[in-house]
């Protein structure tokens, strides 16, 4: 069981396993919802020179960003009714949660995208450089509660990583019924035909996600 960001760190896979299932989350959400505004997930390939981004964002004010860069990763989650958000925290970041970021993840903890009026929108942080041998977060006194820093629900799909998992999300998210098969191939990255398309979402082909294939970095179209 999740209970804080410290459970998450030893849930999580490595780099090259999570960014993997990061690029299959967003292309499943790019079929089932061809209005990026409405989705939940999404993969940049082309955040910024040598970067990858993945996000989450669930239109109620709450999110996660992962940075995957030369030098390894950097997580951060908003929970925004979290008793450790810097909205109820005088605009001040929870002690320990990113006093022990290594300086290469600097310009992510500053980035103005994951910021409010310059304060990182933050109440889970995780880091790990690709020479690490797990996944690292500050020391947290945390606040009394279940799901304080709300790392649980916030990573809950992400650390299962199962076709299971995102299909009782988007069922419940998108309020239809979802393929567990086709879901399994798209975390398998299998390369994209509109048969397998059409079993996600009958309405949407391989053409219409051409630019969605770019920017998710996804493997092209198949035979």
């Amino acid at each position: 069981m999740l209970v804080t960001v410290h459970d998450v760190a030893r849930a999580l896979p490595d780099i090259p396993v999570l960014r993997e299932r990061c690029r299959a989350l967003a292309m499943l959400d790019a079929i089932m919802s061809p209005d990026w505004e409405s989705r939940y997930y999404s993969f940049d390939s082309r955040w910024a020179p040598g970067e990858e981004m993945a996000s989450m964002r669930n239109g109620s004010g709450d999110a996660w960003s992962i940075v995957f860069s030369p030098v390894g990763a950097f997580i951060r989650g908003f929970d925004h009714e979290s008793p450790m958000s810097p909205a109820v925290n005088d605009d001040e970041l929870w002690p320990g949660l990113v006093d022990t970021v290594p300086e290469v993840f600097t310009a992510c903890v500053e980035e103005p995208a994951f910021s409010f009026e310059g304060t990182l929108e933050a109440t889970v942080c995780l880091w790990r450089q690709h020479s690490d041998d797990r996944w690292h977060a500050g020391e947290i006194d945390f606040p009394q509660g279940g799901d304080p820093d709300g790392a649980s629900w916030l990573f809950e799909v992400l650390v299962e990583g199962t076709p299971a998992a995102y299909q009782r999300f988007a069922e419940d998210y998108y309020e239809t019924a979802v393929d567990v098969q086709a879901v399994g191939e798209i975390f398998a990255l299998h390369p994209l035909a509109d048969e397998l398309v059409r079993r996600l979402n009958p309405e949407v082909t391989v053409e219409d996600l051409a630019a969605d294939l770019v920017e998710i970095g996804y493997p092209p179209r198949g035979a």
